[in-house]
């Protein structure tokens, strides 16, 4: 009976310890708290470590898609009506991207790399070969008529060449010449004048097998927000094509990586070289990619827009207090002068007046709204779509025939997408965090079960034991016959 009673209350005693130390366990975020820990020391740009192989050489196949916008009024467009375009596309090419030129800096805090972009065409993947045919304004002819409109002289030899050459505000190239370069007459004829100046154009021309400059990156060994940060770019700090401090700031990493444990109130900043400026995303909601949990970040509309909405962007007005509208962003600074304005695929977050000034522009957020997918313990990034439109400002010379009537509009050229999904091998080693993760995070709430089964069990128990087992004389009936 004494050990019936000492097992009894034993079941009691330990579902009291159970339930104690799981409430603590929950308050106190022990378990998830190790296994941050654990993961922040794990995930550093060391030689040998998974983060830096992953970061050197991306496992995950990175593809970039390109749809042009093939004109089809070019006449009607001079003669002063709206332009219309035609989405074609996509001309899709496979991205290598490697870290080269590897070296540890500073007992191993940071780390200088290049990163060599090399693209390879894939038909299947494409709406036809790089021979196709487009229609598009001529960037080259449009950045010499730009630069010289204000030389009375020189705006009429160049118009004269132009109209004794057949050149005009529109020409129609290959894809591949639109992308990675053609010899230009215009560009030759001005090179006689200035012996510097390339004679070759495309939008990607020395782009391909090649980098966009030095880095200097935080390894995150010192503290593990600073993984894979920017610390410079081409030997500076920050940038100098802008008009204000803040804007200049080279913030976040290069896009491709990010570091691990990322909350939900978080801000990611990165610094696009395509776009010569930072910009940041947000967390938008949560994600399931591939069985694996992520959030999803995006840019806001805030990003690029006007100062009027975004006072802090006042500084990418250029030349100083000449702020374009919102969703646009003027980089001709730091693109040799062309007249070159990136935005959102289609316009997309734009003001609608850039929308309504061309036809065939039809903005929808599932086709053209940048994500990154991240998972926040380990900051692996399972699926990201980058998406740039490259615009060419337009507008009536009066030293140039060539632009007739033309109205002033941002001229939606090309946009691409650059795009990511997390390979199946790194998804069996994120599962597999996941997993412990999930463990880690329930053990306070398995003891807590167990403590209510026990604390019931121990109830059951002391009811049984109260009950007093009747005796012989009680069990007899009350009346006999």
């Amino acid at each position: 009976m004494q050990l019936k009673s000492c097992c009894i209350y034993s079941t009691g005693v330990f579902s009291v310890l159970f339930l104690i130390l799981g409430i603590a366990l929950v308050l106190s975020h022990v378990f998830p708290h190790d296994l941050q820990s654990f993961v922040t020391k794990k995930i550093i740009l060391e030689n040998g470590t998974e983060a830096f192989e992953a970061w050197e050489k991306p496992p995950a196949p990175i593809y970039m898609q390109f749809y042009f916008f093939n004109v089809t009024n070019p006449l009607e467009i001079l003669d002063g009506d709206k332009p219309a375009v035609v989405e074609v596309g996509p001309y899709t090419y496979r991205e290598y991207r490697l870290m080269e030129q590897v070296n540890f800096q500073d007992n191993g805090t940071k780390v200088s790399a290049v990163n060599t972009k090399t693209y390879i065409f894939v038909r299947n993947m494409s709406r036809g070969p790089e021979s196709d045919l487009i229609r598009t304004v001529n960037i080259p002819a449009m950045t010499v008529m730009e630069r010289i409109k204000d030389d009375p002289l020189l705006s009429n030899l160049i118009s004269s060449y132009m109209s004794g050459t057949d050149l005009g505000l529109f020409t129609t190239r290959t894809v591949g010449e639109l992308l990675w370069g053609y010899e230009d007459k215009l560009l030759t004829f001005v090179q006689l004048m200035m012996p510097g100046l390339d004679n070759v154009f495309g939008l990607f021309y020395k782009s391909n097998a090649s980098n966009d400059g030095d880095y200097v990156f935080f390894t995150g060994q010192q503290n593990y927000k600073d993984f894979a940060r920017v610390d410079t770019w081409n030997g500076k700090s920050s940038l100098n094509w802008w008009s204000s401090d803040e804007c200049n700031m080279i913030n976040g990493t290069n896009g491709a990586a990010f570091h691990p444990v990322i909350t939900k109130t978080e801000v990611l900043y990165m610094f696009s070289s395509d776009l010569c400026r930072s910009i940041y995303g947000v967390y938008e909601y949560d994600v399931i990619v591939k069985g694996i949990p992520g959030y999803r970040f995006i840019p806001p509309s805030k990003v690029f827009a006007n100062m009027s909405v975004n006072p802090a962007n006042a500084g990418f007005c250029v030349p100083a207090g000449n702020c374009m509208g919102s969703g646009l962003l003027n980089v001709s600074l730091c693109k040799q002068g062309a007249p070159i304005i990136m935005s959102s695929p289609h316009f997309y977050q734009a003001d609608e007046k850039f929308v309504q000034d061309v036809i065939g522009m039809k903005p929808q957020t599932e086709q053209h709204q940048t994500i990154i997918d991240i998972n926040p313990l380990t900051g692996i990034i399972l699926q990201a779509a980058k998406r740039l439109q490259i615009n060419v400002y337009i507008e009536k010379l009066s030293g140039f025939i060539q632009t007739g009537n033309v109205r002033t509009v941002v001229f939606p050229v090309v946009y691409l997408n650059e795009s990511v999904l997390i390979d199946d091998t790194s998804v069996l080693k994120l599962r597999t965090v996941v997993i412990e993760q999930e463990v880690m995070v329930n053990i306070p709430f398995i003891l807590i079960g167990l403590g209510i089964i026990l604390g019931v069990i121990f109830m059951i128990l002391i009811c049984r034991q109260k009950v007093p087992e009747s005796t012989d004389a009680e069990r007899q009936p009350l009346l006999t016959s």
